[in-house]
């Protein structure tokens, strides 16, 4: 193989990467972060958590008309720590996994609150239902890891979790709390 052949190759792949932009490095540490979720059967707290997620993360405080995300969760990685419960929450009454096998949250808009805060508003999709929310959260950084953490109260009903005997809110509350805590990489620094 001519070694002075392959040069040209070599250049162009080292100058695309050297183009591209600081975001494009920007990742979710999907061991350092965690979603988990609460809701009430009848008055009684339980709390779960989903094993699988991942984001695109396009993030500048100072360029924040420009910044993205793109987040998934994989539905049939929830638990509640009870393999009982858990077989029955990708079952079409709840998550259908089967048809359904992603959230997806999709921002539209970021807005600096000050103090490391923000809201990101965006569409999040859950078993073929997409509602606007707005996503409060708040930001630190601690040398090259950046943690965005906050609480996101959605209503189940109105992403069709829980159908049939279990849309009765006596049993299962409407009200859940979705807390995150996000771990990421490559994030420029916070002002």
């Amino acid at each position: 193989m001519n070694f002075f052949a392959l040069i040209p190759a070599v250049l162009t792949v080292a100058f695309s990467a050297a183009a591209l932009p600081a975001a494009a490095q920007q990742k979710l540490l999907p061991a350092q972060s965690s979603i988990a979720f609460e809701i009430k059967q009848m008055g009684v707290p339980v709390q779960g958590h989903f094993k699988q997620f991942d984001a695109r993360i396009s993030f500048d405080a100072a360029k924040l008309a420009a910044s993205k995300v793109n987040f998934t969760v994989d539905m049939a990685s929830a638990t509640l720590g009870a393999p009982e419960i858990d077989s029955e929450l990708p079952k079409p009454t709840w998550f259908n996994t089967p048809k359904f096998p992603q959230a997806q949250f999709t921002s539209s808009a970021f807005k600096a609150l000050g103090g490391g805060k923000f809201e990101v508003a965006g569409k999040l999709a859950i078993k073929g239902q997409s509602r606007d929310v707005t996503v409060p959260l708040a930001m630190s950084q601690n040398g090259a890891t950046t943690t965005a953490t906050g609480v996101l109260p959605i209503k189940r009903l109105a992403f069709r979790i829980g159908e049939g005997d279990w849309a009765d809110t006596s049993m299962v509350a409407d009200d859940v709390q979705v807390r995150f805590k996000l771990a990421l990489s490559g994030i420029p620094k916070l002002p």
